[in-house]
């Protein structure tokens, strides 16, 4: 795991945008696994305008989401399939059938949860995982005591997760309480993985996930077995890091961050 601190919010979607972004150009078939959010919208955001303007060529990209409500069609303002929608696929050129989000109102959710991972397979896995935090450590909705060898299936989501999600709803009653999710290990399978994190309010959890023990409470923690995986973070975030010196050192040194620190 690397860990890259920057100014401000906007410059650590900056970097995060840009690595996508450059990954896509290396790989124009990239399988990308996406993730939602507010921390998000802003790298979507930045990749429109990668696309818009820089080229940037969706044509051959497939995507994968970690994550959808139940009882949600893909329709429904709330539903992530519909904020992938406009976000980022309605502006780039991806081919709408390579654009996968889980059916969260499927008739049978156990058949579609291993559809879902088959798919995945079938794709050769996800070559870059973008990933977000919650405060309550988990990536997806993968909440406290979940596997961290879980594979695609349901979950429940904690009291914490509804209250952080309640204002996209209207209230904490009106958010779903069950996601399809893909697991942590589906996750720790990803070629390359980056998590986004931003803001004071996650100093702590993330410096439990980055730095504390691995541990099925806190699930992000299993990134620290990820061999390839980068955390970018504000300063907000970072703000409970004990190593911050090492992280800068390695990200001001080492020769493969060269052309981002700048950025």
């Amino acid at each position: 795991m690397e860990v890259i601190v920057r100014k401000d919010a906007e410059a650590a979607a900056r970097l995060t945008a840009r690595l996508i972004a450059d990954a896509i150009r290396v790989k124009p078939d990239l399988v990308l696994g996406l993730a939602t959010g507010r921390t998000m919208e802003r790298v979507y955001e930045m990749l429109v305008e990668e696309h818009k303007y820089r080229g940037l060529d969706f044509t051959y990209v497939v995507t994968f989401n970690l994550d959808e409500y139940v009882g949600l069609a893909p329709s429904d303002p709330c539903s992530y399939s519909a904020y992938m929608h406009y976000h980022l696929f309605r502006h780039v050129n991806i081919n709408p059938a390579n654009a996968h989000v889980p059916r969260g109102n499927a008739a049978d959710l156990e058949e579609e949860c291993r559809r879902y991972e088959a798919l995945i397979a079938a794709h050769g896995g996800i070559d870059l995982q973008l990933l977000g935090i919650g405060l309550t450590g988990h990536i997806g909705f993968n909440e406290p005591m979940s596997s961290l060898r879980s594979r695609t299936r349901l979950k429940a989501l904690s009291p914490v997760t509804l209250q952080q999600n309640s204002e996209y709803f209207g209230g904490v009653d009106k958010v779903p309480r069950r996601a399809i999710t893909v697991g942590v290990g589906n996750i720790l399978e990803s070629k390359r993985a980056i998590m986004l994190a931003t803001g004071e309010e996650k100093a702590d959890i993330v410096a439990r996930a980055l730095e504390g023990p691995v541990t099925a409470m806190v699930t992000a923690s299993a990134l620290q077995l990820h061999p390839r995986c980068v955390v970018i973070l504000d300063e907000g975030a970072a703000a409970n890091l004990t190593m911050r010196d090492y992280y800068d050192h390695i990200f001001h040194t080492e020769p493969e961050w060269a052309p981002y620190r700048s950025l």
